[in-house]
């Protein structure tokens, strides 16, 4: 699904000119030529970011940034002439997460609107997220494109060590260890099943796994991508 970014602009040529930029990185465009019509584009639209201009009619941008910050935490970058360090801070004490003056690159525009959609979509620290896969380390529970997972705690176990240390191949004796906290030589095969039925709910294809896969005569790895 495409992200959806608010552009509130008095000045049609500058909405044009980003909207085109931003569109061509395959984003979805809303746009408002005042301040009104952006709280209305925020009430009535999913959004993931808004872009405001300070001078707009009706409601001025911080106006709108105020507005948006009591009920919503999306990224919010400020366009504006006024360049004044006054300006820019009074922006970011209401809420705004960055400022740029006015003549801009449109190119810098997107880049740090790529920024911004990046840094909002950060898992949070007790979460491990990889190709799709989250480990939610403080919850136990496990995610695949945000469809739950539900294992075993043997399996649960033995996927939160492959997450924590993705790139590395961990040993079948290592495995059993860190599940029963010792190893015999009858658990090989034991390893082997909980593998497999691991595989089975985490990849999408478990005849073909791309995300914990068997490093042969060595162990098993979790891919880092």
């Amino acid at each position: 699904m495409k992200q959806t970014i608010l552009i509130a602009e008095d000045e049609a040529d500058i909405r044009n000119i980003l909207k085109l930029y931003l569109e061509s990185e395959d984003y979805a465009v809303v746009e408002a030529k005042d301040g009104e019509e952006a709280l209305a584009a925020v009430q009535e639209h999913t959004l993931d970011l808004a872009i405001l201009d300070i001078m707009m009619p009706k409601l001025d941008g911080f106006a709108v940034t105020q507005a948006i910050r009591r009920h919503s935490d999306i990224p919010i970058l400020i366009l504006s002439a006024r360049s004044q360090d006054t300006d820019k801070i009074l922006g970011l004490n209401l809420g705004a997460d960055d400022y740029i003056a006015k003549p801009f690159n449109a190119l810098e525009v997107v880049a740090r609107v790529k920024a911004q959609l990046r840094r909002s979509q950060r898992v949070p620290p007790s979460c491990i997220s990889i190709n799709g896969l989250t480990l939610n380390t403080e919850t136990c529970v496990v995610t695949k494109n945000d469809e739950p997972v539900l294992l075993t705690p043997t399996e649960y176990k033995m996927l939160s060590l492959l997450m924590r240390s993705p790139g590395r191949i961990f040993t079948k004796v290592q495995l059993s260890e860190a599940v029963n906290g010792v190893y015999f030589e009858s658990d090989e095969n034991t390893i082997m099943v909980h593998i497999s039925k691991l595989r089975e709910k985490i990849e999408d294809n478990p005849r073909k796994p791309a995300r914990l896969v068997t490093i042969r005569g060595l162990g098993y790895r979790f891919e880092k991508k």
